[in-house]
């Protein structure tokens, strides 16, 4: 839907354990709140927002599901540029899986759209915690939203007439796409759509007095989480055991001189 005063964008984020660091897994869980930052994928996504809200006007919501320390997340997102955010945390969600993650964040974007609608929602490709990359796909789902995904450039245009369009490039499965669709839509997008600011000591104060919102699923006014508000959430992977995988060895280097692919399959058929 177009909007006169321009257009009005969720970003969905998340706070991951460093890539950088020493991670883990305790009792069948990746341990979280010792070095988590703001997944680096959703800084594509916030970038390509705020680009885009500073170019046609309107605003940026930076909305995330985790724990307590997932403000942090969204404290980024404000220092790089989004005009507000929403944090759903409750111990209820504690160890939700992609689906349930889908379910709640799709519920609190839904209860945002009873206020005005949103013309995109936009997410980094894959979260670095665990990258299933399914999260984009089932939020659409959920939110019955057209999905364009993995973009590695985006274009939009609008007439005061109609909705916007949005139109993306992306590569997948070895060929390249040109996907459109008119607003309202969800997008994600990859590393390669753009290069995420770096906040200035300017944007990271005024990110201070930005309204951050705090939610527990009793806020979140949808009938379809009352499962989980009695229950708690389901858990549908389990970790049973994980070990860390030392290298054997130093390997082989092989200088190819023309025959590096029969080397190759030599190798691997007496080896393998």
């Amino acid at each position: 839907m177009w909007h006169a005063k321009g257009m009005r964008i969720a970003v969905c984020v998340k706070h991951v354990p460093d890539v950088q660091s020493e991670r883990r897994i305790e009792d069948g869980r990746l341990v979280r709140g010792e070095d988590d930052v703001l997944n680096e994928l959703d800084e594509n996504a916030i970038e390509a927002a705020v680009s885009l809200v500073e170019e046609h006007g309107g605003e940026v919501i930076a909305v995330t599901m985790g724990p307590q320390d997932a403000e942090d997340a969204l404290v980024r997102a404000l220092q790089m540029g989004a005009d507000r955010a929403i944090l759903v945390t409750d111990e209820r969600l504690e160890g939700a899986d992609v689906v349930t993650t889908a379910r709640v964040l799709g519920a609190a974007l839904d209860q945002l759209r009873e206020d005005e609608p949103l013309d995109m929602v936009i997410t980094g490709m894959a979260a670095l915690d665990s990258l299933t990359s399914a999260l984009p796909a089932a939020l659409a789902t959920i939110l019955h939203l057209p999905y364009l995904g993995l973009a590695h450039q985006m274009s939009l245009t609008g007439e005061e007439e109609g909705p916007w369009t949005v139109t993306i490039q992306r590569t997948a499965d070895g060929f390249d796409d040109t996907l459109t669709s008119s607003t309202p839509v969800l997008v994600s997008v990859t590393d390669q759509i753009n290069e995420p600011r770096y906040p200035s000591f300017k944007t990271m104060r005024a990110a201070r007095s930005k309204p951050l919102d705090e939610l527990s699923l009793d806020d979140v006014d949808d009938a379809s989480l009352d499962e989980i508000r009695q229950d708690g959430a389901p858990r549908a992977i389990n970790v049973l055991d994980a070990q860390e995988r030392e290298r054997d060895g130093e390997g082989t280097i092989v200088a190819d001189s023309g025959d590096g692919g029969h080397q190759l399959a030599r190798y691997l058929m007496e080896e393998c």
